[in-house]
């Protein structure tokens, strides 16, 4: 069965950039919704061949922050019903089945779904840990919310009823330490800017003073401890996040104030 039968229509959405390695078996999970809306910020690689393969309804936007280039892809959506997924995740079967059985009829239906997403790090599915206990905003009708405008992190705000779906959205974002970096920088990059935009501050010492207070969190608090050796390397770079972030925050604002002054 596929949701071309149900009555209601979806859109699912993604944006992409180099990501011809994840594509293919995110759009092979999603094949079951009634259009792709694909938007792309300039990639390099085979991601577009890739996304035109399996039908997907491609456009190009110059990434300047998560939040407006999904809104951006959401615009674009023929279908009121979205289901935003991104090119690193997997919808896994038990998910599709459940969608589309929910799909059948337009009766009784909350304003989105929540699906859990479950995250592996390093070749591993982690079974336990904040990261893949939390249930994500992904399916949502466009008329009653939208993502936020949000740098980095954007979420889906929505105005109504939701519901809890079961199945997993598999999340293979770091199959290598050198991947994992090359997100990192990039999203503590413009999380820096993005604080810097809202004039928001900590005192960076208070930060790094507090490592040891956000590895205890993250490793036990948060059950990493129970993901074996490569939970351990995920609660360390966690921990090292936000000591990241405030510290490129510090360093635009230093550069700023330098050229002020000449």
């Amino acid at each position: 069965m596929s949701v071309q039968e149900n009555q209601i229509k979806v859109s699912c959405i993604i944006i992409t950039h180099n990501e011809e390695e994840n594509l293919a078996d995110c759009l092979e999970s999603v094949k079951w919704c009634n259009e792709i809306i694909l938007v792309d910020s300039g990639s390099t690689d085979k991601t577009l061949e890739i996304a035109e393969k399996f039908g997907a309804k491609v456009f190009k936007k110059e990434l300047t922050g998560f939040g407006d280039q999904k809104r951006y892809a959401v615009s674009l959506a023929s279908n009121e019903w979205i289901f935003s997924i991104d090119a690193d995740e997997i919808v896994n079967k038990e998910l599709n089945e459940n969608i589309l059985k929910r799909f059948k009829t337009s009766e009784n239906l909350p304003h989105g779904f929540l699906v859990q997403r479950r995250l592996c790090f390093l070749g591993r599915e982690f079974k336990y840990g904040r990261e893949s206990d939390e249930f994500l905003l992904r399916l949502f009708n466009k008329k009653s919310g939208n993502f936020n405008s949000a740098k980095v992190h954007e979420s889906v705000e929505i105005k109504g009823e939701t519901e809890k779906l079961q199945g997993l959205l598999i999340h293979n974002s770091y199959k290598t330490l050198h991947q994992y970096f090359q997100k990192f920088n990039d999203y503590t990059t413009r999380a820096a800017i993005e604080l810097n935009e809202k004039r928001k501050t900590k005192n960076v010492l208070l930060i790094y003073l507090l490592f040891p207070v956000y590895f205890l969190k993250n490793y036990f608090l948060n059950r990493n401890f129970l993901n074996g050796i490569e939970g351990l390397i995920w609660a360390f770079f966690s921990s090292c996040y936000p000591i990241v972030k405030y510290s490129k925050l510090r360093d635009l604002r230093r550069k700023a104030k330098t050229s002020s002054l000449k």
